[in-house]
């Protein structure tokens, strides 16, 4: 969804939240007083919402990417910029309440590279504009036309560089009733949609040298104020790219009260259907140590009105973000009744 870090990674670093009483819960439970709400009511438009929207307090710019070399060994790209406002208003220069948080990854089957930068807002360290498109904190950028159509993506670590070309073949989604995607019983929600159709070509820079990838990717466009019900401590979210072109995103958040699920079919013209809550099921097969964790690095996906029942498996069980504050985030291979890639992020496990 991904609902993503941007509250609990963001406000609470850097606006001196306590980070152990917040956890990825903080998404619940901090107070959203003076911000927008997201509402049924709202139809989202375009190019206007690839934009920023100041008045809301967390919003995320999300890539993911499966890719190939050309000896056929399988990659993972990531790219995230979130921005998150701990303030509900806007001001020019150092006086803006914008905070901005970069997160670039590159994985292969034995090796896991991220990078993190952060920035303040309204002094040109960070931002996006809209027309044209263009998402940025220090050299890290994505940019292109107003519709999001094509895009040209860079970043780099200290292990790692990409520089990609994207072209979408296919339209936006937009999530849940128009783009109003609901996140809890209680009726949390955020606007959420986005362009799971991009092909990509380019280069993968990795300690052993320059690799030239194809692929496909996966962008995600969300913002809220309070996403999370204040029991719900994190989430496994799921974007599959299926072998018949048919798509699926889907997620689990874990509450006290139990799993709250949903998500979007999409069919391989694009056509989306939203997912009533409880329809998309994922039930954990078996667990590694990753980073003095445990976690589930192979799942069982199951949408029984698409006849879907597939095993999802990380590429590498290893994929931890270990930023400031951590999480999982990897590609993954899906096998069973659909075969395909796609990407998993799990957050809130200690």
């Amino acid at each position: 969804m991904p609902a993503r870090l941007a509250l609990c990674l963001i406000l609470t670093l850097l606006a001196g939240l306590p980070a152990a009483a917040q956890g990825f819960a903080g998404m619940g439970s901090t107070a959203a007083e003076g911000f927008s709400s997201p509402g049924p009511e709202t139809r989202l438009t375009f190019p206007h919402d690839h934009g920023p929207h100041p008045d809301f307090r967390i919003e995320w710019w999300y890539l993911t990417a499966n890719l190939t070399g050309p000896d056929n060994i399988d990659y993972g790209v990531q790219w995230t910029l979130f921005r998150s406002a701990l303030a509900p208003r806007e001001a020019e220069g150092w006086a803006s309440p914008q905070i901005w948080m970069g997160h670039a990854a590159a994985t292969t089957p034995e090796s896991h590279y991220f990078a993190e930068r952060l920035a303040r807002g309204g002094i040109g360290q960070a931002g996006v504009d809209t027309a044209p498109f263009e998402a940025w904190i220090d050299d890290w950028r994505m940019a292109g036309d107003d519709d999001l159509r094509k895009l040209q993506l860079t970043a780099r670590g200290t292990a790692f560089a990409y520089d990609l070309t994207l072209s979408a073949q296919g339209p936006l989604v937009l999530h849940g009733r128009n783009g109003y995607s609901v996140k809890s019983a209680d009726g949390q929600a955020s606007h959420y949609y986005s362009q799971p159709h991009y092909r990509i070509a380019g280069t993968l820079t990795l300690p052993s040298g320059p690799v030239a990838v194809t692929g496909q990717g996966w962008l995600d466009r969300e913002w809220s104020s309070q996403p999370l019900a204040a029991d719900q401590s994190g989430w496994d979210w799921f974007s599959l790219s299926f072998e018949t072109g048919a798509r699926l995103m889907g997620f689990r958040l874990r509450g006290a009260r139990g799993d709250f699920t949903s998500g979007t079919w999409i069919a391989p013209d694009g056509r989306a259907t939203p997912l009533a809550p409880g329809a998309f099921q994922a039930d954990p097969l078996e667990e590694a140590t990753v980073a003095g964790r445990t976690l589930p690095i192979r799942w069982r996906v199951t949408l029984p009105e698409r006849g879907l029942d597939v095993e999802v498996s990380a590429l590498n069980a290893q994929s931890w973000m270990d930023t400031s504050f951590a999480y999982w985030e990897g590609p993954v291979r899906v096998s069973g009744s659909h075969g395909g890639r796609g990407y998993l992020e799990m957050t809130g496990y200690e």
